[in-house]
């Protein structure tokens, strides 16, 4: 809920993670928002359960939709009749880059992927299309996906502020001099 001024400031409870996120009166790290879930993934609160059903089930008939979109395409590689050693290779092609998509796709939601080698990637992850689908697919049933590497950043962040806050307490040009 934004007011005119596009603060961004949000009717939360004090004491939540994300109070005062817009207000400036915050003082510690804010959670990064996810796809889908915004920072509901923090205290699984705001139908967060809900997101997580409809993330799986979108992403699994978006899977289903695209495998019935490459089976119109082998169909009309066999219309085309180019021969047996095309139509292996182009199976083989969607095969071999879905099932790299996936375990790439896996580990981003595990630690978070090089840009470089991303942008290299981008390709194979554009013909790997289905096997990005089932890997969010199958990442939602457990969690948000990358929720839990999501959690470790933000807690990590919270204790470095915590650290740091507790060293500067008080106003340091009121601090009294040794003598």
């Amino acid at each position: 809920m934004n007011d005119e001024t596009g603060t961004g400031t949000q009717d939360t409870p004090e004491g939540s993670p994300s109070a005062g996120t817009g207000t400036g009166t915050q003082t510690g790290p804010r959670p990064e928002p996810l796809r889908f879930f915004g920072t509901t993934w923090v205290n699984h609160d705001d139908g967060y359960t809900a997101r997580r059903i409809a993330a799986s089930a979108g992403s699994l008939l978006a899977a289903i939709a695209a495998c019935l979109i490459l089976r119109f395409a082998y169909q009309g590689i066999q219309i085309a009749d180019v021969g047996s050693f095309v139509t292996l290779l182009v199976i083989a092609m969607f095969a071999i880059c879905s099932a790299l998509a996936f375990g790439h796709t896996w580990e981003a939601f595990k630690k978070r992927p090089d840009p470089d080698r991303q942008a290299s990637l981008r390709g194979l992850l554009a013909i790997g299309f289905v096997g990005s689908l089932l890997a969010y697919f199958a990442r939602s049933l457990v969690e948000a996906p990358s929720e839990n590497l999501h959690r470790q950043e933000y807690e990590a962040a919270q204790t470095q502020h915590e650290k740091r806050t507790k060293r500067r307490t008080g106003n340091p040009s009121k601090k009294r001099r040794r003598s």
